[in-house]
């Protein structure tokens, strides 16, 4: 539910008449950025400035720069911008932490990631402890500063500073400021080629005109000089690529741009993305062998791309050094070696060089198999052996800036971090399909956990010896988890999807008692018979006459001679005496979709549950006060359910009923209570009275699934009605745009397949948001919320005319 800036009147006028307007102003783009969550947080932490008594501007400032901050690099980094502000409010002037705060939106901007804009702060407050009087004309001139210095260059830069001028005050001022020749002469030497900031947009188009798809780019920092951090990687499908890239020279070739190393090193990593594969047997290998397989499959990708476009040829090889000197070591051969591979004019006899050319050539109708490079690069390692060619795993590595660490190729996409619990479907086990005797006689471990390396699968239920009717599953079995379905996920910032980034699992829905849903259709008597007037004019289907028409299939009798009537009587006849012959087929499918996060399990608010309930059920009314204070939203939930499934029962159009939560992206929860294709029965009763509400709403993810499932029933015509209390959220994203657009795109996604989608929302302040989603018709923010049960079925009639 979005939070209210009339909640807060008490915190408007303790912030006083001006700092409040400010807040009033800027209220909008908060609520656009911010969690309820994070908006809790901004408000108290503009309070809490407001406590410290050092004056207005100071409020303000963080007011109006918080949400842009936010905006840039999510919500989590206000927090920390509050916190080191605080830390610095000791030490330094209120004019400067405003400055702090106003600065903040272009570090953030500039920065990119929330990760670097912590660093930056940090960098901040070690410069207020060493350099107080040097921070004011530092952050005057930060974006100069960031606009030509990575953040390891912005350190470097104020450290020289803080060193040269700790005790002479005015020339410390004038080297902050940009005023004297030594700052401009630091600056000049730490500045590098180009930076990430500036061509990410144009990387990620770039990629994009290569392979069709998008790919997801970020930046990491390091040390120049030791170029620590600073090899491009691959890790959870994110493609890691430097801050920045100096023009590189090799020794025997022109300068290439640092633009081109970006293209180059961007063009290698996409190409492990498309044609690599994580190998499951890594472990089995050592730190020579994974190297040399590193080396096959790094040249196998690239002569994947060459076939496609030959131009990338001559951009990868002016990055590869063509030095054939006997220097000692294996670098110096690696290199050799990923230039013999690319370049067949490169000449070089040494024995490894010439090996593994020929294994290549040999098997250049086989690139496309990811097993090629394990093959060869074992041979290569045996070979490296048997020369005694040293390993040195920290310094062996290729000296071409643009190729990535190969990571990718020994680590999982879904590799977690120790320590981290593993949600359900991340392991990877086997499901095995055996017979009743395969069960009893060979199982190994009858108690195994969930963390077993084989599931054994029986296809009917076993009993024990002793038969009392009760099987083994029943007794202690566990209720099974589906194989996980991934599904992409929009990214407004960059604009990008991010690939497999959602877990879904499908689970079996609980059983409750059918006899409460008889018991909900008798306590609806009056409505029931109400819609039992609309389910008849709805169109029916079969042979259809339309008389009354000018070219129709038959002549109509008496059309014909009051026609003729008015001919004789010298009155124009009317010329429609056909009777056109139709047949009308009802081709229509729906799915019912509803949110069971944990607010569902709210009772009604006073406000919105005053309506009295003899419209709805032809009760006493003074009955139904005493007891709508216990119905839940997930209760109305059940009951329009139930009479929008009678009502299409009753027509007999396919329908399906779903639900949905999630804790987290990797773990959204599908329950299935009816599908197309499944008869309207008391089993669908009973799963319909066990549904419960818990956890959080990534709707975007549920939403494609249930378009993948309507995809694969047919029909001319797909309506997908989505019936939730509040906005796209889940505990694992604070910025609540991200799920808003990612809902967006997913409405946009289903439309080009032609399924049409349609929201009935409980929040009564979301047409602040759902407009947007969903379309300005295709919505119904629904202000009475006990009024449900009666407008689902009739909106579900009226839109399927």
């Amino acid at each position: 539910m979005a939070i209210q800036l009339t909640e807060y009147q008490d915190l408007l006028e303790d912030l006083g008449e001006q700092a409040g307007e400010v807040l009033e102003a800027t209220w909008h783009e908060a609520v656009r950025v911010f969690s309820p969550r994070g908006l809790q947080a901004y408000l108290e932490g503009a309070a809490g400035l407001k406590s410290l008594g050092r004056g207005t501007d100071l409020v303000i400032s963080f007011i109006e720069s918080a949400h842009l901050v936010a905006k840039e690099i999510g919500e989590q980094a206000v927090p920390e911008l509050l916190s080191t502000a605080i830390k610095m409010y000791s030490r330094t002037s209120a004019e400067v932490l405003s400055l702090v705060f106003s600065t903040a939106s272009t570090a953030a901007n500039r920065l990119g990631e929330l990760d670097l804009f912590k660093a930056y702060l940090s960098l901040l407050d070690n410069l207020v402890g060493k350099a107080p009087r040097a921070v004011r004309p530092f952050l005057e001139n930060l974006n100069v500063l960031l606009g030509q210095l990575t953040l390891g260059g912005l350190r470097r830069w104020i450290a020289w500073g803080i060193s040269a001028y700790r005790n002479d005050f005015a020339a410390q001022a004038d080297y902050f400021s940009l005023n004297s020749e030594q700052a401009k002469a630091v600056l000049q030497q730490e500045q590098r080629g180009v930076l990430f900031v500036n061509i990410q947009r144009r990387l990620n188009m770039y990629l994009r005109s290569l392979w069709g798809r998008d790919f997801f780019l970020r930046s990491t920092s390091g040390d120049f000089e030791t170029r620590e951090g600073y090899r491009p990687y691959i890790e959870h499908y994110f493609i890691h690529l430097p801050d920045a890239f100096d023009d590189y020279t090799p020794d025997d070739a022109e300068a290439v741009s640092g633009m081109d190393v970006y293209r180059a090193s961007a063009a290698h990593a996409a190409a492990h993305i498309v044609f690599s594969h994580y190998d499951t047997q890594a472990d089995d290998l050592s730190n020579l062998q994974k190297l040399m397989i590193g080396v096959i499959e790094d040249a196998r990708v690239e002569a994947l791309v060459v076939r496609s476009f030959p131009g990338m040829k001559q951009l990868w090889i002016n990055l590869l050094p063509a030095d054939t000197a006997p220097n000692e070591g294996l670098q110096p051969i690696l290199d050799r070696l990923a230039r013999a591979l690319l370049d067949e004019d490169y000449i070089d006899s040494h024995p490894l060089v010439t090996q593994a050319r020929d294994a290549m050539a040999s098997a250049n109708d086989r690139l496309q198999e990811p097993e090629l490079a394990r093959e060869v690069g074992l041979n290569l390692a045996e070979q490296v052996i048997a020369q005694g060619i040293p390993l040195n795993t920290r310094t062996d590595q290729y000296s071409s800036p643009y190729r990535d660490d190969n990571r990718c190729l020994w680590q999982s996409p879904d590799f977690v971090e120790a320590g981290h619990e593993l949600l359900p479907g991340e392991s990877q086990q086997v499901r095995k399909y055996v017979s009743i005797m395969e069960m009893i006689n060979e199982v190994e471990v009858e108690s195994a956990g969930d963390d077993a390396e084989e599931i054994w699968v029986l296809e009917t239920e076993l009993f024990p010896y002793e038969d009392e009717g009760v099987s083994y599953n029943e007794m202690e079995g566990k209720e099974p988890i589906s194989s996980p379905i991934h599904y992409h996920e929009w990214d407004y910032q960059t604009q990008l999807e991010r690939p497999n980034w959602v877990t879904l699992l499908e689970k079996r829905p609980k059983m409750g008692n059918p006899d409460d849903i008889e018991a909900i259709l008798e306590r609806h008597k009056p409505l029931v018979r109400r819609l039992k007037s609309l389910i008849e004019a709805v169109q029916p289907q079969g042979v259809i006459r339309q008389r009354k028409v000018e070219d129709g299939d038959e002549i109509d009798l008496g059309a014909a001679i009051d026609a003729m009537v008015d001919i004789r009587r010298g009155v124009q006849p009317d010329p429609r005496i056909s009777i056109r012959t139709t047949l009308q087929v009802r081709d229509l499918s729906v799915l019912l979709l509803i949110d069971l996060s944990e607010s569902t399990n709210d009772p009604l608010p006073e406000s919105r549950s005053a309506v009295s309930t003899v419209d709805l059920a032809g009760v006493d009314s003074a009955a139904g006060e005493a007891t709508i204070d216990e119905v839940t939203i997930l209760d109305l939930s059940r009951e329009a359910a139930i009479l929008m499934a009678d009502a299409m029962d009753k027509i007999g159009d396919p329908f399906a009923i779903h639900g949905f939560d999630s804790n987290g992206r990797h773990d959204v929860e599908y329950y299935r209570y009816k599908d197309f294709d499944e008869p309207y029965d008391e089993e669908v009763k009973a799963h319909l009275a066990g549904m419960t509400g818990q956890l959080s709403t990534r709707m975007g993810a549920a939403m494609r699934h249930a378009g993948s499932l309507m995809m694969q029933h047919a029909s001319s015509k797909k309506i997908l009605f989505v019936l939730t209390d509040g906005e796209p959220a889940d505990n694992d994203v604070q910025d609540p745009q991200y799920l808003r657009f990612d809902t967006k795109k997913a409405v946009e996604e289903l439309a080009r397949n032609h399924i049409n989608t349609f929201c009935i929302t409980l929040d009564p302040y979301a047409d602040e948001y759902v407009s947007r989603i969903f379309g300005a018709k295709n919505f119904l923010v629904l202000d009475h919320v006990s009024r449900l049960p009666e407008k689902l079925p009739e909106l579900y009639l009226s839109l399927t005319k």
